[in-house]
């Protein structure tokens, strides 16, 4: 692979993925604001749902979390807070091996369901056709990277993968560090970055409409209709007719 083309892809691909993801959501936001949703599709099935969802969502948080603290917390300052190679090792495998499990194999329930129940099948739109083998792709390929991390094992992505990824920052890239990763890194990178240029135009885009607000929404008192006192209802909620808020 020339140079010139390792200098595209981690150079300069990183920062196009970003631009499509900010101005993306951005003009989504601005032109579709009511498509800032999952389009919830519980009213066809709720089963499989159940099971999935949780799956695929928490899995999913802590497989964030792991990718926070290996791209951005530096080898040096694990020393420092003596946390050994072994123990951190044995954490990226057996914590962060368990989250991606736990998140793949609730997408695998997820994309049974859709396959599955027919209206489900029948409510998929042209971006989740493209967005569900590139998602599923890069969690293969990241649970992959794992399995390859032990404590004896040649390449340390610390010193590798994460020192590209902090550069991107500085806006001087590290190309030579992510073009000796192994192929499984580099693999995961590019899939990682398919999956953020196309977020702002498929149904992941509601990640950032998430309702944060509602927990901090004061208590709503509702009266009957009669006017007695019925008490103070959940967050954000109104029930009863003749509703009043306070």
């Amino acid at each position: 692979m020339s140079h010139h083309l390792h200098v595209a892809l981690w150079g300069v691909l990183p920062y196009l993925s970003a631009v499509l993801l900010v101005a993306g959501s951005a003009w989504r936001y601005r032109y579709d604001r009511f498509g800032f949703t999952t389009r919830s599709s519980q009213l066809y099935e709720h089963r499989m749902l159940r099971v999935g969802g949780p799956l695929f969502h928490y899995g999913l948080l802590f497989v964030a979390a792991g990718h926070v603290a290996g791209l951005l917390v530096p080898e040096s300052l694990t020393e420092r807070l003596h946390v050994g190679e072994d123990l951190y090792h044995a954490n990226a495998l057996l914590v962060g091996g368990a989250a991606g499990l736990a998140t793949a194999a609730g997408l695998a329930v997820l994309l049974y369901r859709r396959l599955r129940v027919p209206a489900v099948r029948a409510a998929t739109s042209r971006s989740d056709r493209l967005l569900y083998p590139v998602l599923l792709t890069v969690l293969l390929a990241g649970l992959a990277a794992t399995a390859t991390t032990t404590a004896h094992d040649p390449y340390d992505y610390r010193l590798g993968v994460s020192v590209w990824f902090r550069s991107l920052f500085t806006l001087d890239p590290d190309v030579a560090a992510m073009q000796h990763a192994p192929l499984v890194y580099q693999a995961h990178a590019l899939l990682g970055m398919a999956l953020f240029a196309l977020w702002p135009f498929s149904r992941l885009v509601h990640a950032f409409a998430a309702p944060v607000g509602y927990l901090f929404r004061p208590y709503v008192v509702y009266r009957s209709r009669g006017g007695r006192r019925a008490g103070a209802g959940r967050r954000g909620a109104v029930t009863g007719e003749g509703a009043l808020r306070r």
